[in-house]
Formats: structure tokens, C-alpha cells, sequence
């Protein structure tokens, strides 16, 4: 297993573009959340549906992480998106990933994607990620 801070430093090495934060990780679980900039609205002054991609899937491979350690070749094999509602472009989009299963090649977990400080999801995701041998 590894902790919060060692999967923040991987992923803030590996992937220095991102605008993520890993806030938790645990429990088969991870909470992150995604700073969200002019740059990152689309028309309309909602986030883009990139942005919640992104964050969700970065949620799933946090939380995986978290379980079997930092394995850097496990990669995303699928990731289903149901848009919900319109996000708030001035609140930071924080996701909760819960691992649904964890096999030795693969895992499922759902993410929950909120407007910081508001009670409804924005989005839902289910992803599958390989877990290289």
C-alpha cells in the first residue's frame, strides 16, 4: 500500500501538468480535487468535460495507488461518464473514488465528481484499470 503523500509525489513528478491534488488516499478509496481556471470553462461558464475526465480518472488510478503501490505501468482500460448536472465554475471539482474491486490484473472503482461545498454529484464515473504482472 502506499500512503497520501507517496502517491501526491508520484503523481506531482510523473505528471506535472496536472492541476489535481491528491487529498486522500485509503481504505480502497481516494478523494482528490482539481483547481478549476478561466482556461478550463467552455461556453456556457461550465467546466469542460475534459477537466471532470480527468479528475475522475486521476481519482481511480489515486486510490489504486493507494491499494497495490506504486505501480506506474497501470493504466486506464475503460472509463464510462455520466454528466449530471452543470458544475460551478468558481468552486474546485473534488472527486471521491471508491475501488468497487481490486484483482490481480484488474480493478473497478466508480468516482463521484462534486462542485466543492455542494451537496449533488456533477458527474459519475466507472473505470477499469490493468494492473501490469
Amino acid at each position: 500500500m502506499a500512503t497520501q503523500q507517496e502517491v501526491s509525489a508520484f503523481i506531482t513528478a510523473e505528471f506535472p501538468q496536472t492541476r489535481v491534488h491528491v487529498l486522500e488516499v485509503g481504505n480502497r478509496s481516494s478523494k482528490v480535487a482539481h483547481d478549476i481556471t478561466v482556461s478550463e470553462l467552455r461556453p456556457g461558464g461550465t467546466v469542460s468535460g475534459p477537466v471532470l475526465m480527468a479528475t475522475a480518472d486521476l481519482a481511480l488510478y489515486a486510490a489504486l495507488l493507494g491499494e497495490i503501490g506504486i505501480v506506474p505501468l497501470t493504466v486506464t482500460t475503460s472509463l464510462n461518464f455520466n454528466f449530471m448536472r452543470k458544475p460551478s465554475a468558481d468552486r474546485r471539482i473534488i472527486g471521491v473514488c471508491k475501488l468497487l474491486k481490486v484483482g490481480r490484473t484488474l480493478a473497478v472503482g466508480e468516482v463521484s465528481l462534486y462542485s466543492e461545498g455542494l451537496p449533488e454529484p456533477v458527474a459519475h464515473a466507472v473505470g477499469t484499470y490493468a494492473i501490469p504482472r
